[in-house]
């Protein structure tokens, strides 16, 4: 009688190790995971939204709310222990730590009422899983130029081959960025469009009349001009060779074209080097205004437009339009969108023709806009691109390090840094 006394509560302890030892850790690794995405996804709305180039910190408030909205969201889609995760149980400090240009977004579950199943018998009849997880938001624009010593530069992918000047397109004899540290000149750049009503200029080859043919950048290339880019060559820049999309504009897409309307893999890294394509390229401005307008989904000029109901300053928000493949999106606010894009900015000298290689001090993140917009030359293969300055990510030359990678097309990168 003893034995089997004693063998009921070996038997008991041993069921519940396997058993409810299982359920603890499955729910522990479904609240680590919710807890991960929901960071990650508020993180990103941050890296999108401008804030972290707005170096007077005054869009961080709204954008921290937006955060909020969206972390709470993901998370609340995740089960834990069979169950999706409520409000009551997730927890968002109220203001992010860190600093404005390298904010951290924490997010915390906790389930306090799982049931256990064979530790019942000594009474625990319910048991606690919680996890969190911590994303960081680095923009190195207003990290490198204050620190003791360098800081590393980002890497995006999907960078686009236009080179432009560091020059500011509303005052050319400012640099964007300071070439040593990669400080932001001018955060009034912030939400700077060349879209009507803006007042700005559109983005547009550098390589054309009166200097040269069009699109020759052959022999010594023109003087730097503000908003006015260079093409990188496809050894820096080289076209991916899969997931591009279908657009019956370009049935046979160039080497160029591709580079374009697809997602470069190669990681471009700010204080690195790349080369201008110094060829006779005379196709580039039509074949950037179709490839663009490929990218956008903007054949017919209803692309995704950036929500101006809030403001036209940080946080940034965007509209779907009736152009967008995504079935029922037209005319929602969306997260993302292939209107956003990468371009780098090198180190230029006021004056003085670029020689390559060159070296990259930053990026601007843009909202690119239907190419039929384009003004003062609107035709269709003006090649002129109409864009809103959406992010700035500056590093200059002092960045030293392995480079950290940027999340697709923004150059504010986004990383988990706990747990590890």
């Amino acid at each position: 009688m003893l034995v089997a006394v004693v063998m009921l509560f070996v038997v008991g302890a041993m069921a519940a190790l396997s058993i409810d030892a299982v359920t603890i850790y499955t729910a522990r690794s479904e609240a680590q995971v919710a807890a991960d995405g929901a960071a990650l996804a508020a993180a990103r709305v941050l890296a999108n939204s401008g804030a972290t180039s707005d170096t007077t910190g005054s869009s961080m408030a709204s954008a921290w709310t937006l955060a909020t909205a969206v972390a709470l969201q993901v998370a609340e889609r995740n089960q834990v222990g069979g169950a999706n995760l409520t409000a009551s149980q997730i927890a968002i400090p109220p203001a992010p730590a860190g600093t404005t240009t390298n904010p951290t977004f924490t997010i915390s579950v906790q389930v306090t009422n799982l049931p256990t199943f064979f530790a019942r018998i000594w009474g625990s009849r319910f048991i606690t899983v919680g996890a969190s997880a911590t994303a960081e938001v680095y923009n190195p624009s207003g990290t490198i130029g204050t620190s003791a010593s360098s800081a590393p530069p980002v890497a995006p992918l999907c960078v686009k081959p236009w080179l432009l000047p560091n020059m500011d397109p509303t005052s050319p004899t400012t640099a964007i960025f300071d070439p040593t540290s990669g400080a932001i000149n001018n955060p009034n750049l912030l939400g700077w469009t060349s879209v009507p009503p803006g007042t700005g200029i559109p983005m547009s080859l550098v390589c054309d009349p009166p200097t040269k043919a069009s699109g020759d950048c052959s022999g010594i290339l023109p003087n730097p001009v503000a908003w006015e880019y260079y093409p990188g060559d496809q050894t820096s820049f080289p076209a991916p060779t899969t997931a591009l999309p279908a657009c019956s504009s370009i049935p046979t897409p160039t080497a160029y074209q591709e580079s374009i309307a697809g997602c470069i893999q190669t990681p471009i890294a700010c204080n690195g080097s790349v080369t201008i394509d110094t060829s006779d390229y005379s196709t580039r401005d039509s074949e950037t205004a179709d490839a663009v307008n490929c990218l956008t989904h903007a054949t017919a000029n209803n692309g995704d437009k950036v929500d101006v109901s809030g403001g036209s300053n940080a946080p940034f928000q965007f509209l779907a339009g009736t152009d967008n493949p995504i079935a029922g999106l037209a005319g929602k606010d969306v997260m993302v969108s292939d209107s956003l894009v990468t371009v780098p900015v090198f180190n230029s000298t006021n004056g003085v023709p670029p020689s390559n290689p060159v070296i990259i001090v930053g990026f601007v993140q843009l909202f690119l806009n239907p190419d039929g917009f384009a003004a003062p030359d609107s035709g269709a293969s003006s090649g002129n691109v109409n864009a809103t300055i959406i992010n700035m990510a500056g590093c200059g030359t002092k960045a030293t390090g392995a480079p950290i990678l940027g999340n697709g097309a923004s150059p504010v990168a986004v990383r988990l840094i706990s747990p590890p």
